[in-house]
């Protein structure tokens, strides 16, 4: 008789605990959705400033097209006017000149949606207005 009672105060409780799982099946779902989205983000990124460094280091290259090809590519890739800032400088890394290209964008938290100014790449590339002008003068 006991059994029976346990077995009708309990009835019901699957309903209550599908409805349970299937909410946290979702969120971790959704969890899982986003940081795939944000490392997206990152390598879309990465891969620009490395793009944007590359234009700048070559023959004739200006920093002016390193700025408009990141954002070129950004823009394509993922929203119109997503990164914040690009910066190009040059320094010397062990004797060469290095063009180096920081971008800055928002760190997606909801959707694309997040804190602007939170994620930062860099990418860089040997300048090779140096190295053609050093082979000009070798020979």
């Amino acid at each position: 008789m006991r059994s029976e009672r346990r077995a009708c105060g309990e009835r019901g409780s699957a309903a209550v605990d599908f409805v349970l799982v299937g909410v946290l099946v979702v969120a971790v779902s959704l969890a899982l959705l986003q940081l795939t989205l944000s490392m997206h983000v990152r390598n879309v990124l990465t891969d620009a400033a490395g793009e944007g460094a590359r234009r700048a280091a070559l023959v004739g290259g200006t920093e002016a097209e390193a700025e408009e090809r990141v954002r070129a590519l950004v823009d394509a890739a993922l929203s119109d006017g997503y990164v914040d800032t690009v910066r190009v400088t040059d320094r010397r890394v062990e004797g060469l000149a290095v063009v180096s290209v920081e971008v800055t964008a928002p760190l997606p938290v909801l959707g694309l949606l997040g804190p602007g100014g939170v994620l930062r790449v860099t990418g860089h590339a040997v300048d090779e207005t140096e190295l053609v002008g050093a082979q000009e003068v070798d020979p």
